[in-house]
């Protein structure tokens, strides 16, 4: 699904819907919500319950679905949302923080554009101070904003032929060098494998990167909601092993209905020439077409990072502008975006050259601040 687009479920007869009212607040656990969810084909696991309740239990935020329902009593339209405070103590909605694209998922005789001013009256009527929607709202352009880009793989039954589409000299080669080393690809076995082995992984690739770690508290938390729950977990971590080294490289997926994304990932710098993260993504896609999936989300990517850009569209992926929606009375001036811009930049080159305990300390302070 493009950036710019907002998420409609299948054909429903208008007639038999009734009218709709007023976006209104619902609990994130409510059974209209989920089935909702579930039944509707361009839900991304950031819509899913669990996703919001795995960050909202992380930092104590309170988190919500505003929705509309038809005349029968189910929802017809609804995004997930979590109310939060800024530095100086005001309130303001987001969905959802720390969530590459979460649009409003609509049924598909919903205008757009009036479920998007229904939005805008609900953060009215409750006196917020903004809210940010991480993607496009119909009749707010003037409000949207691009933060970054989307790569997304379709996918096919036929992997032979999706395979053929990949980049014949940046990954198909690099796939065949990656079997013919002794690497091990397998699944999550246990809590261990994630919330310590992955955990350890990912917070050295942040420090590579020069960016905060999240606060290890969040990970226990996702293990909880998105692998210890029911049967339908949606989350898979997806291990490389290595002769003689445990978790080379690892990537945690994330199931919507139709749609698997690719949310984290992690790697030993000292193994790259073995090539274990184009054997891990292999594995990902074939695994994915395998199960039904339609598409393979590789989230966002910085409008900078040409090199991330570049090995995410050497997997047949289409790259579409990232944009968000922030509804407030005021706007962000340009010039402050670039200060902010400055700031990052020089805090990341920091960053990269502070001690690992540094960046968990900065992510245990600050990252909350991020969403």
């Amino acid at each position: 699904m493009a950036a710019s687009e907002v998420a409609r479920a299948v054909p429903v007869d208008e007639r038999a819907a009734g009218p709709v009212g007023a976006a209104s607040l619902f609990e994130l656990n409510d059974a209209r919500w989920r089935a909702f969810v579930d039944s509707h084909p361009q839900a991304l696991i950031f819509h899913r319950p669990e996703w919001a309740r795995a960050v909202n239990s992380s930092y104590g935020w309170r988190a919500f679905v505003l929705a509309q329902l038809g005349s029968d009593g189910n929802i017809v339209a609804g995004i997930p949302v979590i109310s939060l405070r800024d530095l100086r103590r005001r309130e303001r909605w987001v969905s959802l923080p720390f969530s590459d694209l979460c649009p409003p998922l609509l049924s598909d005789w919903i205008s757009a554009s009036e479920f998007a001013r229904a939005l805008e009256q609900a953060r009215l009527d409750a006196g917020v101070l903004s809210f940010e929607v991480r993607g496009a709202l119909a009749g707010f352009e003037q409000r949207q904003h691009r933060q970054a880009v989307l790569h997304t793989t379709v996918l096919s039954r036929d992997t032979a032929e999706l395979f053929a589409r990949f980049h014949r000299s940046q990954v198909q080669r690099n796939i065949r060098r990656a079997e013919r080393e002794e690497l091990r690809v397998h699944e999550l076995a246990g809590r261990r494998d994630f919330v310590d082995v992955f955990y350890r992984l990912h917070a050295q690739t942040r420090r590579r990167q020069g960016m905060p770690v999240q606060p290890h508290r969040f990970f226990v938390s996702l293990w909880e909601h998105l692998f210890a729950g029911d049967t339908r977990q949606p989350a898979r971590l997806v291990l490389v092993d290595a002769p003689g080294r445990q978790a080379i490289a690892a990537a945690l997926l994330l199931a919507g209905t139709r749609t698997l994304t690719y949310k984290y990932g992690a790697s030993d710098a000292a193994f790259w020439r073995m090539r274990p993260n184009h054997l891990l993504f292999a594995y990902a896609l074939r695994s994915a077409c395998e199960a039904g999936f339609e598409r393979f989300d590789w989230g966002r990517s910085d409008l900078e990072d040409r090199g991330l850009r570049d090995f995410k569209s050497g997997w047949a992926a289409s790259e579409t502008d990232l944009v968000h929606t922030t509804l407030s009375a005021r706007e962000t001036p340009a010039a402050a975006d670039g200060q902010q811009g400055t700031a990052i930049r020089t805090a990341r080159a920091l960053l990269r050259h502070s001690p690992l305990f540094a960046c968990r300390a900065t992510g245990e302070l600050f990252y909350r601040f991020a969403a």
